[in-house]
């Protein structure tokens, strides 16, 4: 058998179903191959960048290994800031390339470079198939490393001669590994009994959460410590769901802000990690002095890595999470959980009061303004829809106005780099074909990854892609305005190349790729298109017309 046999055998035994790629030379034994795999689907994607980012939505809404088959150097380059977001979502994602033959080694071929030391810094393992008998060794290594906690990306370089040679040494897998650990019984003891003495506890969660499938214990970890449960800006998950009275929302992107938030607190539950993402630099502390903090995270690497814990456990954050429940239900009184939760409840009954004040302010304003556009949208949302969100500057107000009740009804973007949602929202459709998907993207963040409307297109996905134009890079004004505070570098000056003029046209460009598209800048309008773009099923694209920085 040859190399790339050995190559789509081994993806066939580890469960892969899917890889995203876009096509090159070096790729050809892999493309030719995939005749004789029917049950691997490949999705066509028309820049490297898109096929890692949808690669990566699809990995988090199925929970399985997925691949992102990319070219050469100038290829693996193009998809470098793309294998950032799956690092820091902790994506077990195989990302392979075709390497050129490896006889012209020293001949320095087109498109040749070092592929292995390009990948290194951005994944947990980096390596080349050096020869077909080592292939099989090499993609077992490769899944299980991308597997193993906390999960990420591994980089596999396929020279296309290696791919041809003849071995026989045929795929293999390592067999069923359990890996979920239930946390030490004495940990959770002394973090219960923390937490129960505890005046004015929080709860802080990230996506791991969510991968875990522990929202329901979550939820009922909550109700009884009777704690307002947050997670970071950057989010890839819904980890509680948003309209119950004790989710405190997202966390701002500074240590100050982020106390400020957090308010009194005398413990913070950690779940997962690590904990937090800052923009800005603050000489204090996200968590306040005095504050003791108890963590329980799912492996070694996340765990207190930030901050001193009173309390650190490892171990699988279900099972965790409902042993730390259980063992406060006889530590705190039914009475003390049931007057914080009346507390929340009032809380969050103003929040949505000021809400709907404030909405009721701008609600005629022209342009719309975005939380006017985000209010109509979710309105038009049906119960099985999911939304992939790459707002930017309105991502606060996507987690407030939308009904996200459970894991997959949202999915977001780690690392910060802009373009990954419309390229994410290919993955989220393929591996959830019954569910109408939403991707909402600023028209900046858009433009990254535009060419994804056209493997929307191609696949018939079911995806309207909404586009908020405000026509400048929002987030980045405000940034500009924070940075003249912060460094004492203010001034009247403008927003320099900030603005995104000429104007773009999205309904053209969607009609170019195939994809039917609208403007819309009536906000009453809004809700009806948006409801029958979803019944029409196929891609569609709405333009919003949306104000800009005030």
């Amino acid at each position: 058998m040859r190399g790339r046999t050995v190559f789509m055998d081994s993806l066939r035994a580890h469960g892969v179903r899917a890889i995203f790629g876009n096509p090159g030379t070096t790729e050809s034994p892999l493309l030719d191959s995939l005749s004789d795999y029917p049950d691997i689907r490949y999705v066509t994607t028309l820049h490297e960048g898109i096929a890692v980012s949808a690669a990566v939505l699809y990995a988090q809404a199925t929970g399985e290994t997925v691949v992102a088959n990319v070219h050469v150097a100038p290829g693996l380059g193009n998809a470098l800031g793309s294998l950032y977001g799956a690092l820091k979502s902790s994506t077990p994602l195989i990302i392979t390339a075709g390497q050129q033959d490896t006889r012209l080694r020293l001949r320095d071929p087109v498109l040749g470079h070092d592929l292995v030391a390009m990948a290194a810094p951005l994944v947990k393992w980096s390596t080349q198939v050096n020869n077909a008998d080592e292939m099989a060794a090499v993609m077992q290594r490769a899944i299980s490393i991308a597997n193993e906690a906390p999960k990420g990306p591994v980089f596999v370089a396929l020279p296309i001669n290696v791919m041809e040679q003849e071995t026989v040494k045929g795929a293999w897998t390592g067999g069923p590994i359990y890996i979920e650990s239930q946390p030490d019984p004495a940990g959770i003891e002394a973090a219960a009994t923390l937490l129960a003495a505890a005046n004015n506890p929080v709860i802080v969660a990230g996506d791991d959460v969510a991968r875990a499938r522990a929202v329901p214990a979550l939820v009922k970890l909550a109700q009884r410590l009777g704690a307002p449960v947050f997670q970071d800006t950057l989010r890839q998950h819904i980890v509680f769901p948003n309209r119950h009275a004790a989710y405190g929302g997202t966390l701002p992107l500074d240590a100050a802000s982020i106390r400020s938030t957090l308010g009194n607190v005398d413990v913070v539950l950690m779940l997962g990690g690590p904990f937090f993402e800052e923009v800005w630099h603050d000489p204090v502390r996200a968590v306040p002095e005095g504050a003791q903090i108890v963590q329980l995270a799912h492996c070694a690497g996340v765990l207190a890595r930030n901050f001193s814990v009173a309390a650190g456990l490892i171990g699988a954050l279900g099972p965790g999470i409902v042993a730390l429940e259980a063992a406060l239900a006889g530590k705190i009184p039914a009475a003390t959980s049931a007057a914080r939760m009346a507390d929340l409840t009032a809380r969050a009954q103003q929040r949505r009061d000021a809400a709907t004040a404030s909405l009721a302010k701008i609600r005629d304003a022209r342009p719309m303004a975005p939380v006017r556009a985000l209010t109509e949208i979710a309105a038009a949302m049906p119960s099985n829809g999911v939304v992939v969100d790459e707002s930017v500057t309105a991502t606060g107000d996507v987690a407030r106005i939308f009904d996200f009740k459970s894991v997959g009804d949202f999915f977001g973007q780690r690392g910060g780099g802009i373009g990954q949602g419309i390229a994410g929202a290919l993955g989220v459709a393929v591996a959830m074909p019954d569910r109408p998907v939403v991707a909402i993207s600023g028209d900046g963040s858009a433009m990254y990854t535009i060419q994804s409307l056209w493997t929307a297109a191609l696949l018939k996905l079911h995806i309207v892609f909404v586009i908020l134009a405000n026509r400048e890079y929002r987030v980045l004004k405000h940034n500009l305005d924070i940075y003249r505070v912060r460094f004492d570098a203010s001034s009247n000056r403008s927003y320099p190349h900030m603005d995104l003029s000429p104007a773009l046209d999205f309904t053209a460009i969607a009609r170019g790729m195939g994809v039917p598209g609208q403007r819309i800048d009536d906000a009453d309008e809004l809700q009806a298109a948006v409801a029958v773009a979803i019944a029409a099923g196929g891609p569609h694209l709405i333009e919003i017309v949306v104000s800009g920085k005030p």
